[in-house]
């Protein structure tokens, strides 16, 4: 005959735990919004500065494109500056989120938000030692595809029609090496560095996408968790 197992009674919350734990959310609900505020203004710099270089080059014929290949690279440098914000952001949202999903989720459900059993430890341990959830690389293809994609892209069709407009139309394949050249640098080194350098973030915002998707698909295994 099998013994009756035994029932591992959780704790529960008093009132004033309670209490303590709704003003928790609301004060890890104002740092996220406080660290959003500055992903925007980082954001506000790369448009505004990507619209200047545009006015800059496309505001006569013979103006050099040379500012639309200036500005792909001061993109980049906004976007890491925002990627390291992000992960900092990421921090307190996570916090929310995970009190959202594992405490305010079940109790508005009438559900035991001691389901899942670990999620006050997760979130005590994320208090006794405090680290980024995610890499940099990870932060800023997060950044990459939710924004800067579209300012590289931009860049990028705004450069090759500069080539191809300015200051004729082009006649054949030829000219757009002489147009594309700076200087003593000839113009299919040019377009082979402007290639290779959006190659380059399309792959990490590939790679970076492929590892928040292995991320959530491990935290959704286990159960509980953040990131």
């Amino acid at each position: 005959m099998s013994e009756p197992e035994e029932k591992i009674e959780h704790k529960k919350f008093s009132a004033a735990e309670l209490g303590a734990l709704a003003h928790l959310y609301r004060g890890e609900v104002y740092r996220s919004t406080t660290w959003r505020t500055r992903l925007d203004n980082t954001t506000n710099w790369a448009v505004v500065t990507t619209g200047i270089a545009l006015s800059s080059t496309f505001s006569s014929s013979d103006a050099s494109p040379l500012p639309l290949i200036l500005i792909g690279f001061l993109v980049v440098v906004f976007m890491i500056f925002e990627g390291r914000r992000y992960r900092y952001f990421n921090v307190w949202r996570a916090r929310a989120r995970h009190l959202e999903t594992e405490f305010y989720a079940p109790m508005l459900l009438g559900e035991n938000y001691e389901r899942n059993g670990d999620w006050e430890r997760i979130l005590a341990n994320d208090y006794n030692s405090p680290k980024h959830h995610i890499s940099l690389l990870r932060a800023v293809g997060r950044r990459l595809r939710r924004s800067y994609a579209w300012l590289l892209g931009i860049q990028a069709l705004s450069y090759y029609g500069k080539l191809i407009i300015h200051p004729v139309p082009l006649v054949n394949l030829d000219e757009i090496f002489h147009r594309a050249s700076i200087g003593p640098v000839d113009g299919e080194i040019v377009l082979l560095v402007h290639a290779i350098f959006h190659v380059s973030w399309i792959s990490v915002a590939i790679v970076t996408l492929y590892h928040d998707k292995i991320s959530r698909l491990n935290r959704r295994y286990q159960g509980v968790g953040m990131g």
